[in-house]
């Protein structure tokens, strides 16, 4: 079960965005900008795999420039669960981890809080 669940959403940022989309932000610009460690050619990447296990689906809007949105689908929010047991654990445990990181002499993750 890990493992197929690794398959669809594994991945430095696919959770942050399902997050995203799940809370209103549906162009990649947007979710670039609520991500800002992720730079937008990686945005679009990990959405086109969303895409292709159909975690989201796209609309491309004619007219310049161009606007594509994207909206989770209905399989896409059988995995808010998982995102939302994610979200849980990292509020509960923010803290310990930052103090790991300090430790470790890495960037302290407060940037991943809500």
């Amino acid at each position: 079960g890990v493992t197929v669940t690794m398959k669809v959403i594994g991945g430095k940022w696919k959770p942050c965005i399902i997050d995203c989309i799940a809370n209103g932000i549906k162009r990649p610009a947007q979710i670039q900008k609520a991500i800002t460690q992720a730079s937008l050619r990686v945005i679009n990447q990990q959405l086109s795999e969303l895409l292709d296990y159909e975690v989201v689906s796209k609309q491309t809007y004619e007219g310049y420039p161009l606007k594509v949105e994207y909206k989770l689908t209905e399989f896409g929010q059988t995995l808010l669960v998982v995102i939302n047991a994610m979200q849980n654990w990292g509020d509960a445990h923010a803290e310990k981890v930052a103090e790991i990181a300090i430790g470790r002499n890495e960037n302290v993750v407060n940037e991943y809080r809500d």
